[in-house]
């Protein structure tokens, strides 16, 4: 089996998350190989970068997950395990990069997304980062104020 690491990000704007749509007719979130000798924060905002366009910071991580599948291309099966860092989109402007395989994108409420995301622990990954994501911001106000 071959292992690859990887990164993605969890992008958000106001109430919205980032998703697209990929060349299998998925909705997923943006994510990449991490290349020799990057960091996985820098493979994430380059792939966010990359794929659609977006001007993002990282707030914080958002935790890991994995997935196996078999590479036909390779006849071997394959283990992608993903760190995933929460990010706030600067504005709302993307580009769909169908070069990279995005086919279309957007930012959709939380919930009419996770209704539209295809695996299910990208589905909690949401969930559970915008949860922080508000959390995070709400700290960030009161120490504006304070």
């Amino acid at each position: 089996m071959i292992f690859r690491s990887c990164a993605g990000g969890v992008v958000f704007r106001d109430e919205k998350v980032f998703i697209m749509k990929n060349e299998k007719n998925e909705w997923v979130l943006p994510k990449g190989k991490i290349r020799n000798g990057f960091l996985a924060s820098e493979t994430a905002m380059e792939r966010v970068n990359d794929e659609a366009g977006l001007d993002v910071e990282i707030i914080s991580t958002a935790g890991e997950t994995s997935y196996e599948f078999y590479s036909f291309s390779r006849q071997q099966p394959v283990c992608n395990e993903i760190t995933w860092f929460i990010m706030e989109a600067k504005d709302i402007n993307f580009v769909v990069n169908k070069e990279s395989g995005v086919f279309e994108a957007g930012f959709y409420n939380i919930d009419e997304a996770i209704d539209m995301i295809t695996y299910s622990q990208d589905k909690s990954l949401v969930s559970l980062s915008y949860r922080k994501f508000l959390k995070l911001k709400e700290k960030e106000v009161s120490l504006v104020k304070g």
